[in-house]
């Protein structure tokens, strides 16, 4: 080897290939499918990105990937924006990835299930909304392709179920870019004209890309807003579109649609001739009812003839002649009758046997009145007397006649117990029975 010759160490290797990659390759933009996709718990992603003929490793750090609207899987075919780089602790050649978003069927589902859940946030999908179906139409609206295998299907059952409905075929686009404006004009003029009970939104079977005019949300606003209710067929029985949920009702094909809008005409002739046996009978129980009616109001007519009318009123006559010859006596003695009635009635209220039975209890409490007295004032006296022999007791004066006295200080007139009270030469009252006395005290002998 050159002794002249640099000499590279594997980490100086890896680090210069770094930065001639990051510094040639900025920002690419690369389209491939993700594989071997891992989550570890650090909140980055690592896979690898490959097409039919090469792969690359790439990374996703926890910063950008928060920043997506969708959640990577694999299989899943994507749009990257990243980086060239090379990881320099094992020598892999690797993208840096700064944004990534589905391509194709993938991103159509992605933008599906956002559009269905703001719609659903919204209120556009409660059941509560959706208006009811006629019974029987008397014109049905079809919006669809005039000439897709949807139309035909339509017309076929409902020429087979029910022939005599009309049907007011709205033609529209049901793919491509013009498609969604197309419908929403068809049901804006359909509800402009009212010519139809009810509208079908229709067409066939196809991918979610075919599909996708039915899932724009215009489509679904002029649904919701419609005043005439809607049944979408979409597809087949597994497609479902934004219309579908929107829709007042939905039918798994337009064959299932059109079976639901139309009655079975062989059901209907069945009813139909149920209900002319049903007319029979009842005109036979009105005849009968009204024959019936008729020999009543012929027996009643005999009943009101003049000749018999006559024969009744003479009949009356007659009695009531006899009844007012006889009602001046019949008076009389109702009359009789009351007087007598009358008579024992006054005697029975007669005012002097109230007086007398009134007089008697008078009496009654007046005598017990005076005795209830005369014991109140034995009873008083008797207290009365009690009361003034205790009096009598309690006097100061009886006391003093039985020759006691009351001594009091002429100084501060109190009465004196003891001869601690008083001093020589104190002034002394002295209360007897009969008066009292005045002196000065001059000796005090203690016992």
């Amino acid at each position: 080897m050159n002794e002249n010759e640099y000499i590279y160490s594997v980490s100086q290797l890896c680090r210069e290939t770094r930065l001639i990659l990051e510094g040639h390759f900025l920002n690419l933009t690369i389209e491939g499918e993700i594989s071997n996709l891992s989550r570890p718990a650090s909140g980055h992603i690592y896979f690898t990105l490959k097409d039919d003929k090469a792969q690359v490793q790439c990374a996703m750090f926890r910063p950008q990937l928060r920043k997506i609207g969708f959640k990577p899987e694999n299989n899943q075919h994507v749009l990257l924006k990243a980086r060239v780089s090379l990881y320099e602790a094992r020598g892999n050649f690797q993208l840096i990835v700064e944004r990534i978003e589905p391509l194709g069927e993938g991103a159509l589902r992605q933008k599906f299930d956002a559009l269905k859940q703001m719609l659903l946030t919204e209120g556009l999908f409660e059941a509560e909304r959706k208006k009811a179906l006629p019974a029987l139409a008397k014109k049905i609206g079809v919006i669809t392709s005039q000439s897709g295998a949807a139309i035909h299907d339509i017309l076929t059952v409902l020429k087979k179920r029910f022939a005599s409905i009309p049907v007011l075929i709205y033609p529209v686009s049901v793919q491509g870019d013009a498609a969604k404006n197309e419908i929403c004009a068809a049901i804006q003029l359909a509800n402009e004209r009212s010519d139809c009970d009810v509208l079908l939104l229709a067409r066939g079977g196809g991918s979610l890309e075919d599909l996708w005019s039915f899932n724009e949300e215009s489509v679904a606003r002029a649904i919701y807003a419609s005043s005439l209710p809607i049944v979408s067929a979409i597809g087949h029985e597994v497609d479902f579109t934004i219309a579908d949920f929107v829709a007042d009702a939905r039918a798994a094909t337009p064959s299932a649609a059109a079976e639901m809008l139309s009655p079975d005409q062989q059901h209907w002739f069945a009813h139909l001739e149920h209900l002319t046996n049903k007319l029979g009978q009842s005109a036979a129980r009105s005849r009968q009812h009204k024959q019936q009616q008729l020999n009543s109001l012929s027996a009643l007519l005999k009943q009101l003839h003049p000749c018999r009318q006559l024969e009744m009123h003479q009949q009356r006559l007659d009695d009531c002649y006899a009844r007012l010859l006889q009602a001046p006596g019949k008076y009389l003695q109702r009359a009789r009758l009351n007087i007598a009635q009358l008579s024992t009635e006054l005697l029975h209220h007669n005012p002097i046997h109230r007086i007398k039975s009134h007089q008697k209890i008078f009496a009654s409490h007046q005598n017990n009145l005076t005795i209830n007295i005369q014991k109140k004032v034995y009873q008083s006296r008797l207290r009365f007397a009690n009361c003034t022999k205790a009096l009598e007791l309690l006097n100061p004066l009886a006391t003093l006649s039985r020759g006691y006295s009351v001594t009091k200080k002429i100084a501060d007139d109190t009465i004196i117990h003891s001869t601690q009270q008083v001093n020589l030469g104190d002034k002394l009252h002295i209360q007897l029975q009969d008066g009292s006395l005045q002196t000065t005290l001059d000796k005090i002998d203690e016992t």
